[in-house]
């Protein structure tokens, strides 16, 4: 990627804010950030916006036309064609701004501008590069999110963390500053809706701190948050995988093998669980209100399934799809998991008739306490791999 700065100030700093469908919350947002600027800085706030169809767009150059701006201040905004996706609108703003301190933040309310002076005045007085506003490090908060928002949060920052070896607490946060410069000759894919996490796993040994604050769920407008942004993130971490994969391949230690050997079991185990939780939770509230047992079954299914492909083509690099050994290969695996899926419905049937406990918080503790035995069983037994390798 070019760098663009020198148009511009080397102390300027931009903040980009991509939009889809945000005119419930792009004005108070807007407000927000002049309340809330960095001192003694020239700032521009860059405004991305998706082609959105409830005028999001409009409203802005509106605002931009008729309302005075605090001095050193300048309001942008870029209005694309169509609706092509969170990370490639903050890559569209990057690469229009003139600063040399990014900010990216959402366009929904649920990060707080008051944060901003606090993640540039860290880029500019310690030694980092990137400064991340973490939900999950001390001090840091979700607020108003589900039981289920919660779990499929925490699943992806663990399959970040132990699938591409990121090593921060929030790799996936939406709310991040950075200087201009570590962007340099970097190629960015701009997939999905986490553009932090391809610039970790793109720049590794720059120097990263997290910085609290509190997530708050967004009050008005709909949550972009679906079964296409589920597929786009893992599509993402595919990617920044085998990039990852290009990088160490040279690798001879055995300890290092064994290691991403352990961390690819894990992020396919943990991309299971979300395959699980969803599909059993679908099939007993959405799709076909079955019994909660009998929904349990799809989700085991489900799981069973990904993970074998997961497992084969990840883990153990097996391209070989020939039918005959594909098939023996998912009946082993089928087979063996389904040990674990016995204790699963055991467990779930247990708590939700003996313990009154609700069937969502349940199924999570039956997932988990199953999910470790099938990991050990189908290394061994199904891929026929050393548990020590």
């Amino acid at each position: 990627m070019s760098d663009t700065g020198s148009r511009g100030n080397n102390e300027q700093v931009s903040i980009i804010v991509p939009t889809y469908n945000e005119s419930q919350n792009i004005l108070a947002i807007l407000k927000s950030i002049e309340q809330n600027l960095p001192k003694n800085k020239p700032v521009e706030t860059i405004v991305v916006d998706d082609n959105s169809p409830d005028g999001t767009g409009s409203i802005v150059e509106e605002y931009i036309n008729t309302v005075k701006k605090a001095a050193g201040y300048t309001i942008g905004v870029i209005r694309r064609k169509a609706k092509e996706g969170l990370s490639s609108a903050i890559l569209k703003g990057i690469e229009s701004s003139k600063g040399q301190t990014i900010v990216v933040m959402d366009s929904d309310r649920s990060h707080p501008p008051d944060i901003i002076p606090k993640m540039v005045d860290t880029l500019d007085n310690s030694e980092c590069d990137i400064v991340v506003a973490s939900r999950y490090v001390k001090g840091g908060a979700v607020s108003g999110w589900s039981v289920k928002r919660k779990l499929i949060s925490k699943v992806a920052t663990k399959i970040a963390q132990h699938g591409l070896g990121v090593g921060q607490k929030d790799p996936l946060s939406g709310f991040f500053a950075f200087k201009r410069n570590i962007l340099d000759g970097l190629k960015l894919d701009a997939i999905g809706y986490k553009m932090l996490l391809e610039i970790l796993v793109k720049t590794k040994g720059v120097r990263v701190k997290e910085i609290p604050y509190t997530f708050t769920n967004r009050m008005q407008g709909e949550s972009k948050l679906g079964t296409p942004v589920v597929f786009d993130y893992i599509r993402s971490v595919w990617k920044l995988y085998r990039y990852g994969t290009l990088q160490r391949r040279q690798e001879k230690r055995a300890s290092v093998r064994f290691l991403s050997k352990a961390a690819r079991f894990y992020t396919v185990g943990a991309s299971g669980l979300v395959v699980n939780y969803l599909m059993s939770l679908l099939f007993a509230t959405e799709i076909a209100s079955l019994w909660y047992l009998h929904a349990n079954v799809v989700g085991i299914m489900s799981s069973m399934t990904t993970n074998f492909v997961l497992n084969k083509i990840w883990t153990f690099e097996d391209r070989n799809f020939v039918p005959r050994r594909t098939l023996t290969q998912y009946g082993k695996f089928v087979g063996f998991s389904s040990i674990g899926a016995l204790i699963q419905l055991g467990f779930v049937f247990y708590l939700v008739e003996n313990y009154s406990l609700m069937y969502p918080q349940a199924l999570i503790l039956a997932v988990l306490v199953a999910a470790f035995g099938n990991f050990i069983l189908n290394k061994k037994l199904t891929f026929k791999e050393n548990l020590l390798d």
